[in-house]
C-alpha cells in the first residue's frame, strides 16, 4: 500500500469568527436552525468556541482573535437548496431576505452572518 492511498480527509468544519455570542445564537440556532453540539471556553468569562450542526453540517463558530477572518465565505454544497429558503422565508430574520439564483454550477442561496461571514448553499443542476 502507497503512502498516498493510506492519506483520507474525513471532516471538515470551518471555522467562523463571531463577535457577539446572542447574535450568534440568534442567527445560526434561532433562524438558520443549527443545534448547538458543543460549547468550550477556558474560563468563565473567556471568549466562547462552540460547534453548531444541521444536516450533516458542523461549523466552528469561535470569538478568539487570530480563529477565522471576518468577510471569510464557505462555499457548501447541498440538496435542498428550495426547501431551506422556503423554510428562512417562512421565518423571517430582521437583518437578511435571501434570494435563491441561478448560476452556471447550481441553484444557490448565499447568506450573510451578523459578522460578515458568508455561506454560500449551493444545490448542483439536474443531471439529465
Amino acid at each position: 500500500m502507497s503512502a498516498a492511498s493510506e492519506i483520507a480527509f474525513l471532516e471538515v468544519h470551518p471555522v467562523l469568527r463571531i463577535f457577539d455570542e446572542a447574535k450568534a445564537r440568534e442567527f445560526y440556532l434561532d433562524w438558520l436552525g443549527f443545534k448547538p453540539d458543543w460549547e468550550h471556553r477556558f474560563a468563565p468569562g473567556m471568549p466562547l468556541y462552540m460547534q453548531v450542526s444541521r444536516a450533516g453540517l458542523a461549523l466552528h463558530l469561535s470569538m478568539h482573535h487570530g480563529d477565522g477572518t471576518p468577510g471569510s465565505v464557505v462555499f457548501l454544497r447541498m440538496k435542498g437548496v428550495r426547501a431551506l429558503h422556503a423554510e428562512l422565508t417562512a421565518r423571517p430574520y430582521p437583518n437578511l431576505r435571501p434570494g435563491l439564483e441561478a448560476q452556471p454550477w447550481g441553484l444557490e442561496l448565499t447568506l450573510l452572518d451578523p459578522f460578515g461571514n458568508g455561506l454560500r448553499l449551493c444545490e448542483a443542476p439536474q443531471e439529465g
